[in-house]
């Protein structure tokens, strides 16, 4: 599948690539949620089905669609898809996020035009982990965020756009 300057992933990761830890995120920023928010609003949500189940309903707003192996699997409000290519399918145009986890970033990183790169500096320890190679995109936004009460650690927010797409 060719890659799509419709599809983003956004993804918030250490420098060491923790993504998350018992089927959360390991931090409080309460910053980076209001600007997922507003990032994917009217979007497509794409994401595994474990991500679906620690957000546990449909977020409001935006259409999701969860890849399973378990074509048993269902949730009202949910589309269902057995892999990438018929996820991409239940998107047609509309602009979709990809949203994790691990394995759904993986599978579908190689079709995202950009990428919304939240780096959280923090050495915190995770059980789940991700390798994000940026090698074929430019920086095109870049801003820092201190912590805050309501952030427990600094991030770092970054726009990746692929390169010749």
């Amino acid at each position: 599948m060719p890659c799509s300057s419709t599809l983003t992933a956004v993804v918030a990761m250490t420098p060491a690539g923790v993504i998350g830890l018992d089927g959360d995120m390991p931090w409080r920023l309460s910053s980076d949620l209001r600007r997922f928010k507003k990032l994917t609003m009217g979007g497509v949500l794409i994401m595994g089905r474990k991500t679906f189940d620690s957000i546990g309903r449909p977020l409001p707003g935006r259409r999701t669609v969860v890849i399973s192996r378990n074509a048993d699997w269902s949730c009202e409000g949910v589309q269902l898809a057995g892999g990438v290519e018929e996820a991409m399918g239940l998107v047609g145009s509309d602009a979709a996020f990809v949203v994790g986890g691990a394995q759904i970033y993986n599978l579908m990183l190689p079709l995202c035009g950009e990428v919304c790169l939240t780096r959280v500096w923090s050495n915190v320890v995770g059980d789940t982990t991700l390798s994000l190679n940026t090698s074929e995109f430019a920086k095109i936004e870049s801003t820092r965020l201190p912590a805050t009460a309501r952030d427990d650690v600094p991030t770092e927010f970054i726009r990746l756009r692929r390169q010749n797409s």
